[in-house]
This record gives structure tokens, sequence and C-alpha cells, in this order.
């Protein structure tokens, strides 16, 4: 058996139950206002308190990658993932849950900060094929994770989510136990701080960030806030159905991805994307209610989904050789933006009303565009692709 295999799968399947973890957030909101009495300002604070240590550590553990044995890092990742999921779930008070959605989050960044660098070295010349299935089994998880929090919510209490994910969680450190560790893992090349000054002051690295922290923005925006929006008029189980029927179009989005991605340039794949997305989002997210917004929502997720893969594999092919450091900059980008928005857009909920939240995506797709045609204008290798990078 290939020994590249076993990682893939180990890879895959802990990013299926974060997503899952993470896509739950939104549709347990009016569980935790309910149990905690809590209000929409404060319960904004979801997506910052689940999301700031992720992007701490992936920051760190990525900048690291060429040190660290990444076995033993992923097994430690797991274990942290599996306490903090139970202390979710006994967590009696309002800003303990926010703590461990903390350390959730940050044994979370741990994992990613070198899963995706060692997937890189493993098929340097398949690798935005690659990320383009890894964003397939994160998006099989994301449309899991509303489903999974509706029924515990109906059956039981929405805390027995945070249990099923806890259990789910112990056959993956079963297999990364057992991971044998190939030639390729150990390509990473160690970051000095003249290589990062160096990465940094590259156009292409600093508009794959830049563009990375919008399309998080975007996706947190809806991930959040979508649920809590449509409950306005729908009631609590179609509305959670509507962030589920958003994820679900990330499936046929991103199967289409891993198929374009190797035939289109990067930058202008998602140029593309991102231009059709500004009126797609603006219709689904400012112009209809009720059931037409629930098919423009459909339409918005299948464009939406291909942005994280395209970006990210453009930003990993331009410096292949650092692929931990790039992908901690560029992830922890997308959930910077995936923290930020979501707690601004609850601020002006409170303010105003969530009907003009949520024009937020809409608005920062218009900039997304921008980004993309600067980074294109300015990047030494615009048109970069996955099979024409080189280690």
């Amino acid at each position: 058996m290939d020994r590249r295999r076993p990682w893939l799968f180990a890879v895959f399947l802990f990013v299926f139950g974060d997503a899952i973890a993470l896509q739950s957030r939104g549709a347990l909101l009016a569980s935790f206002e309910s149990t905690f009495g809590v209000s929409e300002g404060v319960l904004g604070l979801v997506a910052p308190a689940g999301t700031v240590g992720f992007v701490l550590a992936v920051l760190a553990v990525g900048f690291l990658a060429g040190r660290l044995d990444a076995r033993r890092t992923m097994l430690v990742a797991i274990a942290g993932t599996v306490a903090c999921l139970l202390a979710l779930a006994g967590a009696p008070g309002y800003w303990l849950l926010l703590f461990a959605l903390f350390g959730q989050g940050t044994a979370g960044g741990v994992f990613r900060g070198v899963d995706r660098a060692v997937l890189s070295h493993l098929y340097p010349t398949r690798r935005g094929r690659v990320f383009a299935l890894y964003s397939v089994a994160w998006a099989l998880g994301a449309v899991a994770g509303p489903l999974v929090a509706t029924g515990a919510v109906r059956v039981t209490d929405w805390r027995a989510t945070y249990l099923l994910l806890a259990v789910w969680f112990l056959p993956v450190a079963a297999l990364v136990a057992r991971l044998e560790v190939p030639d390729d893992v150990g390509a990473e090349r160690a970051l000095s701080t003249a290589d990062l000054r160096r990465l940094l002051g590259r156009p292409a690295i600093l508009g794959a960030v830049a563009a990375m922290a919008l399309t998080g923005g975007i996706e947190g925006a809806i991930f959040t806030w979508l649920p809590y929006y449509a409950g306005t008029f729908f009631d609590r189980t179609l509305a959670n159905a509507a962030l589920s029927a958003f994820l679900l179009a990330y499936v046929p989005g991103r199967l289409l991805c891993t198929w374009l991605i190797e035939r289109v340039p990067y930058l202008a794949l998602a140029g593309a994307v991102a231009l059709v997305s500004v009126p797609t989002l603006a219709v689904a997210f400012g112009g209809t209610t009720g059931y037409p917004m629930l098919a423009a929502t459909i339409a918005a997720g299948v464009l939406v989904s291909g942005l994280f893969p395209t970006l990210s594999s453009y930003g990993i092919d331009v410096e292949p050789a650092y692929s931990g450091p790039v992908n901690a900059l560029t992830t922890g980008a997308t959930y910077l933006g995936l923290a930020v928005v979501p707690t601004a857009m609850g601020a002006v909920a409170e303010a105003r009303n969530i009907a003009v939240a949520m024009w937020t995506p809409a608005i920062l797709a218009v900039a997304l565009v921008g980004v993309i045609g600067l980074t294109h204008l300015a990047a030494e290798s615009p048109g970069v692709r996955g099979p024409a990078a080189a280690e």
C-alpha cells in the first residue's frame, strides 16, 4: 500500500470532524442564547473565541513546520481537541464555553499548521488537486455540522453535539499513532528570519494572504449568521437547513474545483469566481427572503466554495519549499476573517438589524475582486498552476 495514503486519510478525517465542530456553532447560537441568556452582541464572540487560538497556533506551528515531528504534533493536537470538546459539553457558563472554544480552536490550529504542509510534499505534482479534495472533505463535514447540531437539539441537548465529536476523533488518533513517516515529509525547509522577510516581501504572498482574509470574512459572515438571519422568516429547523443548503453546495462546487484547478491558472479562476459572487451574494443575503433566498444561497455556496482551495494552492505553489509558513499565513488570514467579520456583524445587528449586517458578504466580495486583480498585476508568477510548480 502507498505509504502516503494513510496520511491522506488521517488528515481528511480530522478536517471532516473539525468542520463539523466549526459549522455547528452557527446552528447552536440560538441554543447558547437561550441557555446562557446573552445578547446578540455577546453571541458574536463565539466566532473569535473559536478562531483566535486557531490563528495563533497555526502561525506558530506553521512557521516551525520544518523543525517539528509531524506525526507527534498531530497526536498532541488531536488529544487537545478531544479534551476541549468534552469541556464544551460540560461548560456551566457562557464565558467558560468561550474559553473551551478557544482551546478547541488552538488544538485545531496545531494540526492544521502541519497537515497541508505534509500533503504538499507528499503530492508535489498534484498539490492543487489534493488541496481541492482536502476542501471537499472539509465541505462534507461542514454540511454535516448544522445537521448534527439540529439533531442533537431535537433529540436531547446541544451539549450532545460536542460529546459525539469527541468520540469521532478517537479513531483518528489511533490512525495517526500508526503512521509511518515517508522521506517526502522531510522536504520542508526550516524558516529563518531572513526567509520570512523575503516571503512577506513577495507581492504574490501578500496578495494571497489578503485575498484569503477576505474569503474568510465572507465565509465567516455566512457560517455564523445565516441561521440566525434565516430565523427571522423561517422556523428554527428550516433556518438551520439554510446553512446546510449553502454548505451542501460546497460539495459539487469543490468537486468542480478539483477538475478546474489543474486546467485554469489560479488567479484567473479565483478572479472569475469572485466577480460572479458579487451579484449572487447581494441577491442571496440582501435582495430576497424566503424560498428564493434559499435558491440564491445554494448558488452562492457553489461559487464561494472554490475560493479557499484555489487561493491557498496559489500561495503554496509560489513557495513550495516553505509550505508550512505559507500555509500558516494564508490559513491564519482566513480564520482571522472568520473571527473579525462575524463579530463586527454582531455589533451592526445590535445597532441596526441583522438584515443590514447581511450585506457584508457582497461588500467583501467586491473588495476580493480588487485584491485578486492587483495581485495578478503585481505578482511575479500570476499564472502559476499546481502541475507547473517546482519543488
